[in-house]
């Protein structure tokens, strides 16, 4: 009765912990802090319109609950509900395993490079938010019956594929999620490795049949922006104007001299005096046509060092600069400041101000905390807590590694994924190594006896469970 008690003190605790948490986010962030990329999305509502240059997925569900909070509220409410729901959730789950880290979560959720990006509408912050939610609700279902472990699965399933519908570049980093939401209860790495290209190619083809048949977005080309930053990149170092169509001698010199930064690509696109570089390619009709794209291989093949330089000043400056971090600029005055009569959120800004120079906003040192998060639970990964390590650190690390080939800029935001990761992977520290021992030991035992065919019953039991939940579902 002690120890149950204790439990229920630790967990009245934490549900009231998380329930403040989320009232404060209401209170610092209410009603959300709209930017431009969201700014284009709700107008893109208001058309009717669907485009793929922005989620789609996105416009659509925004639409769909704009009415209850019209702008931007609707979505920051989402948003600050289910960051609080994914916390709350692991802080509930780890009550009766370890009430010291179940009571630290959720002042966890309070870090300042995760939680002054809760109030703020991108894509990224939704999505980040998204596969933590999944992970969690995963996580807290572990080890109860099935009743409760089957909406878990659906639930996480649907979340993890909602991420990808926002972030399709996630696409590389979502089987090892998605194998871990599958089988929770501890993780293997030849099974992943087997499921991982089907799984990947069942995730790009729902993209296109959302995007395109369900949706009918309207094809803006995104991925040439890609390739206009590397034909930008590699001109400027191998001093050779790589772009396609007809460039004075002055244009040239721009691009190959002056243009370049390993920051954003938008400098050829609205940044004076070098958008005359989009201008120029949208105005002769190659913005989105095979002659950039046949430009942008070809670029790569006779300058593959240009290209390697190029992208490797990019991932440097992510991982390591300083970058675009919280979002405080007035939409409509881009010289004032958003919120600036909000006394809550000029504190959190203050705060942020004062932190952003700091490792905490780098986006290198998230992801060298989520590598050393799955090496210390590799060795735990027989466990359902090694496994969820290993699931959600994992494949931020993937996801990180993608911008080495299609990141066109190099905001802190492109990192949350890996800044939720690494803020809920200490959970890995509360899996004792003794426990991680029994599990490798009990492994190689049915292993023997199934060699031995001394355990039929415990075999076929072990089979059973190796079943994933969605294969039992079919039958």
């Amino acid at each position: 009765m002690r120890v149950w008690s204790d439990v229920s003190r630790t967990a009245l605790l934490v549900t009231a912990m998380t329930a403040a948490g989320f009232v404060l986010t209401l209170y610092v962030f209410y009603p959300g802090i709209m930017t431009f990329d969201a700014r284009y999305v709700y107008q893109d509502i208001a058309k009717g319109f669907f485009g793929d240059w922005q989620s789609p997925v996105m416009t659509y569900l925004w639409s769909l609950i704009d009415p209850i909070a019209p702008g931007p509220a609707s979505l920051f409410l989402l948003t600050a509900a289910l960051y609080w729901l994914a916390f709350g959730l692991l802080a509930l789950t780890m009550a009766r395993r370890s009430p010291w880290l179940a009571l630290l979560l959720p002042l966890l959720a309070l870090s300042p490079p995760a939680f002054v990006f809760v109030g703020i509408i991108w894509r990224d912050v939704l999505f980040a938010v998204a596969w933590l939610l999944a992970a969690a609700s995963t996580f807290a279902m572990t080890g109860h019956g099935w009743k409760l472990r089957a909406p878990a699965l659906a639930i996480g399933l649907v979340l993890l594929a909602f991420g990808v519908l926002l972030r399709p570049n996630a696409l590389a980093a979502a089987p090892l999620l998605a194998a871990y939401i599958l089988w929770p209860s501890h993780f293997s790495w030849k099974r992943t490795a087997i499921l991982y290209l089907p799984m990947a190619l069942g995730l790009y083809g729902l993209v296109h049949v959302i995007y395109y048949g369900a949706l009918g977005a309207t094809r803006q080309h995104p991925l040439h922006s890609i390739m206009v930053f590397d034909l930008g990149g590699i001109s400027h170092f191998a001093k050779d104007n790589r772009f396609p169509g007809s460039w004075t001698a002055e244009e040239a010199a721009l691009i190959t001299e002056r243009c370049y930064k390993p920051i954003e690509w938008n400098i050829y696109w609205t940044v004076e005096p070098c958008n005359f570089v989009m201008a120029r390619l949208e105005g002769d009709k190659i913005f989105g046509t095979s002659v950039l794209a046949d430009a942008w291989r070809w670029a790569i093949t006779t300058h593959p060092l240009a290209y390697l330089q190029h992208r490797v000043a990019f991932m440097r400056t992510f991982l390591v600069d300083a970058n675009l971090t919280m979002w405080t600029i007035d939409l409509d005055d881009t010289s004032k400041t958003a919120f600036s009569d909000n006394p809550q959120l000029m504190a959190l800004k203050t705060l942020h101000d004062a932190l952003k120079l700091t490792p905490l906003f780098r986006a290198g040192t998230w992801l060298l905390l989520d590598i050393v998060w799955c090496v210390f639970a590799w060795r735990r990964r027989d466990t359902p807590a090694g496994a969820f390590v290993i699931g959600i650190c994992g494949s931020a690390v993937i996801y990180m590694m993608t911008f080495f080939a299609m990141g066109v800029a190099a905001d802190f935001r492109y990192a949350l994924w890996a800044v939720f990761s690494g803020l809920a992977g200490i959970i890995a520290v509360a899996q004792r190594p003794n426990d991680a021992a029994r599990g490798h030991r009990r492994q190689r035992t049915i292993a023997a006896d199934q060699k031995s065919g001394s355990g039929i019953a415990v075999s076929s039991m072990q089979r059973v469970r190796e079943v994933p939940p969605a294969l039992l579902l079919c039958c």
